[in-house]
């Protein structure tokens, strides 16, 4: 499948509605899910038979971006049950009934035994509503140990030392403006842009 074919598809995918700022729900498009998808896979990291854990899954569209490009199956985590429904829909219209399997848990609360994990990707929140709100999230990736891709603030100055730390590789290898609509009532322009960093996190 080409870039422009996969942007085309994932940007047809059903969206959640009445996203929940807590949770810091905002929706990465179909263009930018693409792009950071063939990233992954120009990296070695995905590969034909893959298991994926999408972490914060949204309605799906990093899991089921994965399936399109060879992954086997993907697990979509995410605690809002409306959102899991949006995905489970958005997987059954896409990809196989055998391919994906969603959880509805909060991530702080997942057993990290999950059966082998080839892949983790992950959009979690970035902590602009909630301080640390990223952290059962990154204690999560190290406990199951698998390479993961992560989409956080460019300007985040703890995942490098917190991994590193551990023994683990880390690399911040792309940006890119992140739009931000006007879906919360905090928010005073109709559109805002911020910038998102791409990190690889390789397990020691």
């Amino acid at each position: 499948m080409r870039l422009r074919q996969l942007s085309i598809l994932l940007s047809k995918l059903d969206k959640c509605e009445n996203p929940d700022v807590s949770l810091e729900q905002y929706p990465t498009s179909g263009e930018l899910a693409a792009r950071w998808i063939f990233d992954i896979a120009a990296f070695g990291d995905l590969l034909d038979g893959a298991s994926v854990l999408d972490l914060g899954a949204g309605n799906g569209i990093l899991g089921i971006g994965a399936l399109q490009l060879g992954a086997d199956k993907a697990i979509l985590v995410d605690s809002d049950s409306r959102c899991c429904e949006v995905s489970r829909r958005n997987a059954e219209s896409y990809v196989g009934p055998k391919s994906y399997e969603v959880l509805e848990t909060d991530v702080s609360t997942l057993d990290s035994n999950l059966g082998h994990i080839d892949l983790i990707i992950s959009n979690p929140p970035w902590g602009r509503q909630k301080e640390k709100a990223d952290a059962p999230f990154l204690d999560l990736i190290e406990s199951i140990g698998a390479v993961t891709h992560i989409m956080h603030s460019s300007n985040a100055k703890h995942i490098r030392p917190r991994f590193e730390e551990a023994g683990w590789g880390v690399e911040m290898y792309g940006e890119a403006d992140f739009a931000i609509p006007a879906s919360f009532e905090h928010h005073r322009s109709s559109r805002g842009v911020t910038k998102a960093g791409f990190w690889r996190l390789t397990p020691p």
